[in-house]
């Protein structure tokens, strides 16, 4: 290669890699979603090919993760043929102080949220851009609603507090339509008090499915920077 590598996408690659090298063998690993997991997708596919690991199955969390484990030679199972769940790796658009996390800017947080949940250990890998003092500074909450229930889960939304606005498709007409065949409202909150309860509210609206709010799931967050120009990993 004769340009000069992207330090982003380095450092992302990083990232990959350190959470990557906490995975053992014999062991069953929830695959996430986005542009940093594929790394560690990547990697884990890279020490099963050269025998650093063994018997591993991983479990997807959307169709995206499916198509990297597949090119990368992970073999692939289901969560009705399995008990646990011993480490799951995925990314987060929101980590605050207390590792709770805002996810669901790819609309994969309800398949995430099952399989993070489930494992013994969950690793978040984000860039130092992720981290937030405070949930919902940044980053806009993803509900996801069965399309019947649209507009009265909007209508509920918004006397919660929030912003509702429908998440349109990019280089697609109309919205964005989940794994599951659902729609994701987009919900701006000036101020996220009290994650866990927010999460519980949200879950109780009929018709909707699934918040990007994952409060006490994330046990190891690895967070990436640049500093100095070099790409560094360190642990939350």
């Amino acid at each position: 290669m004769t340009t000069a590598a992207d330090p982003v996408i380095v450092m992302k690659q990083e990232v990959g890699k350190a959470a990557a090298n906490r995975v053992q063998s014999d062991s069953i690993v929830g695959l996430g979603t986005g542009s940093t997991t594929a790394y560690a997708i990547e990697y884990i596919g890279e020490r099963l090919s050269q025998g650093e690991l063994s018997n591993i199955v991983g479990v997807p969390t959307s169709f995206q993760a499916e198509v990297l484990a597949k090119k990368y030679g992970i073999p692939l199972t289901t969560l009705d043929a399995i008990d646990h769940i011993d480490v799951a790796i995925d990314g987060a658009d929101e980590v605050d102080p207390q590792k709770n996390l805002i996810k669901g800017g790819g609309a994969a947080h309800t398949r995430e949220k099952v399989v993070d949940a489930l494992a013994n250990e969950f690793i978040v890998v984000v860039d130092s851009g992720k981290l937030t003092d405070k949930l919902g500074s940044t980053f806009l909450l993803p509900v996801e609603v069965i399309p019947m229930a649209m507009t009265p889960a909007i209508n509920a939304l918004a006397k919660l507090g929030g912003k509702p606005e429908l998440r349109m498709g990019i280089k697609k007409a109309g919205p964005v339509v989940t794994d599951q065949g659902n729609l994701v409202v987009d919900v701006k909150f000036d101020s996220i008090d009290n994650p866990a309860e927010l999460e519980k509210a949200i879950n109780n609206i009929p018709g909707v499915l699934e918040n990007g709010l994952f409060v006490g799931v994330a046990d190891i967050v690895l967070i990436g920077e640049i500093i100095d120009g070099k790409p560094t990993v360190r642990e939350m």
